[in-house]
C-alpha cells in the first residue's frame, strides 16, 4: 500500500510517499530512498519517477515500511535548490519517518547518497547508509560552478519564486562539504556503498574511496556493466534486498 503525504519545509511543499507491505507482517524497520540532483534538462520532474514503484516492491519483499520523498524542486515537490533547503527537506522527512519504535535506515541514488553519508554523519537516528553511484569529491562532480548552475536550471529545479543560489555560492558551499569524513563517521553503523563498473559520471573509483574512508568497514558491491542510472537495475535491487535482510 502507498500513502500520499505533502510536508512544509521552509517555502517548499514537499511530496512524500510511504509504502507499507501488503504481503507479509510490517517489521520494526525503516527505510527512506532519497533520489539525486538532476543535471539533465527537464529531469527535475522526473528524476524520482521510479522511486514510489522501487518502495512497494521493497516493502513488499522486505515487511520494511519504505519512505521516499521529493526534495525541493524535484518531482511534485516545490522550490528551489540549495544546499541548504535540501539539507532542511532531508530534516523534514526524516522528522517524519523517524520514530522510537522503528530503526530508520537511508537509501540513496548519485549525489542524495552524498548527502545522505553527510546526514548520518551528524544523525545518530539513522542505523544504516546505502549509497548507489554516489561521488566523493562533490568539488570535482560539480565542476565549473557556473555550469553546473546552468545545469540546474535546465533541469527545472527552480521556481521562479525562489532564487536559485549564485554559482560563487553554490562552489563555496559545495567546496565546504567532505563526504568522505562524512562516511568514516558513520561507522560503525552499517554501510553499503553499490557502484556501476560504466558509471561516466561518477568513476567507480570513488566507491572505493567510500569504503576506504570508512576503515573497510563497510560492505562495497561493484555491479557489472552499469552505468549511473541504478535505480531500475535489479541487480541494484537485489543488492539493497539483501542489505535489508541481514539488517534483521
Amino acid at each position: 500500500m502507498l500513502v500520499h503525504e505533502q510536508l512544509t519545509s521552509g517555502p517548499s511543499v514537499l511530496d512524500l510517499r510511504i509504502a507499507t507491505a501488503a504481503s507479509r507482517p510490517v517489521n520494526d524497520h525503516v527505510l527512506l530512498l532519497v533520489h539525486g540532483l538532476p543535471r539533465q534538462a527537464g529531469m527535475g520532474r522526473h528524476a524520482a519517477g521510479l522511486l514510489p514503484e522501487l518502495a512497494e516492491h521493497l516493502s513488499n519483499e522486505s515487511g520494511w515500511m519504505v519512505a521516499t520523498g521529493t526534495f525541493s524542486g524535484v518531482g511534485g515537490s516545490t522550490g528551489t535548490f540549495s544546499l541548504g533547503q535540501w539539507r532542511q527537506d532531508f530534516e523534514a522527512l526524516l522528522e517524519r519517518v523517524a520514530s522510537s519504535e522503528r530503526r530508520l535506515s537511508v537509501a540513496a541514488f548519485g549525489f542524495g547518497g552524498s548527502l545522505s553519508l553527510l546526514q548520518a554523519a551528524v544523525d545518530e537516528r539513522i542505523r544504516g547508509v546505502a549509497t548507489f553511484a554516489t561521488p566523493a569529491h562533490l568539488d570535482r562532480w560539480m565542476g565549473d560552478a557556473a555550469v553546473f548552475r546552468q545545469a540546474l536550471v535546465t533541469a527545472g529545479v527552480v521556481d521562479p519564486a525562489v532564487d536559485l543560489p549564485t554559482a560563487e555560492e553554490l562552489d563555496r558551499d559545495f567546496a565546504a562539504l567532505d563526504v568522505l569524513a562524512a562516511a568514516a563517521a558513520v561507522v560503525p553503523r552499517r554501510l553499503l556503498v553499490g557502484h556501476g563498473t560504466d558509471d561516466h559520471e561518477v568513476n567507480v573509483s570513488e566507491a572505493r574511496e567510500l569504503v576506504a574512508a570508512a576503515d573497510g568497514r563497510a560492505e562495497l558491491r561493484i555491479i557489472q556493466s552499469a552505468g549511473h542510472a541504478l535505480r531500475a537495475d535489479p541487480r541494484m535491487v537485489a543488492t539493497l534486498l539483501g542489505w535489508l535482510d541481514r539488517h534483521r
